[in-house]
């Protein structure tokens, strides 16, 4: 079985990637729109910086012309920043990727809004790099729901076995990650450790809703039932 896993919010909390965003933003398109004020979650980087700056009034032509030189602005701010502000690991995550990564019949792999580099530096600040070989990550597409279908396929390639949605579980704490885990016929757990209540995550529609990922057994058999 395929675990496929959001990182904000699911794994990580906190760390300075909004701030690095927003200076990356303003270094390039001279604004960095209403970021106070917008909803980030569940939402890849390119879809973000999009939103943000139509909302600032920037035509579409000047949008797409910076958009590559935001990344590199974004992620020097990124990798500078976080030596001194990493992410936080939320609750019994390291003990429970610690169990599945032991685990010869669990593949674990990303499925994140964030661009492919911001990804890794947010994860190594917190030493949980090494879990993931693979992922679908914003930089592949603006849409979440393109993801998944990305990350399958690199996980095909990286352990030399075919994996299809019917393979995988998603895992992450907003709507959006459930609707990009349905979109693929995946398995989906949300799990209220974001800016979601699990009532509101409960009427998505997920697989399961967990508090958060704590108890490391309870956990287990969750996921477990959904492996065949």
């Amino acid at each position: 079985m395929l675990l496929l896993f959001d990182i904000d919010g699911t794994l990580t909390w906190g760390g300075p990637a909004k701030e690095a965003f927003q200076v990356g933003l303003e270094s390039v398109f001279g604004t960095s729109g209403p970021i106070e004020d917008h909803e980030f979650s569940g939402k890849t980087d390119p879809q973000i910086a999009r939103e943000l700056m139509e909302r600032a009034g920037l035509p579409r032509e000047e949008i797409d012309a910076g958009i590559d030189a935001l990344w590199d602005a974004y992620l020097v701010e990124l990798e500078r920043r976080i030596v001194d502000q990493p992410v936080t690991v939320l609750p019994g995550v390291a003990e429970l990727l610690g169990v599945l990564d032991s685990s010869l019949d669990v593949f674990l792999g990303l499925v994140t809004g964030n661009v492919e580099r911001g990804a890794h530096l947010k994860l190594g600040s917190a030493g949980l790099t090494d879990f993931f070989p693979v992922g679908g990550f914003g930089s592949d597409h603006a849409a979440r729901d393109r993801l998944p279908p990305v990350a399958l396929e690199r996980a095909s390639t990286h352990w030399g076995r075919s994996f299809s949605g019917a393979d995988a579980v998603v895992i992450g704490d907003t709507p959006r990650d459930v609707a990009c885990g349905k979109a693929v016929g995946a398995a989906t757990v949300a799990v209220a450790t974001g800016r979601f209540t699990a009532a509101e995550l409960r009427a998505c529609g997920p697989d399961t809703v967990l508090q958060d990922l704590s108890d490391t057994e309870g956990v287990l058999r969750d996921l477990r039932s959904f492996f065949p």
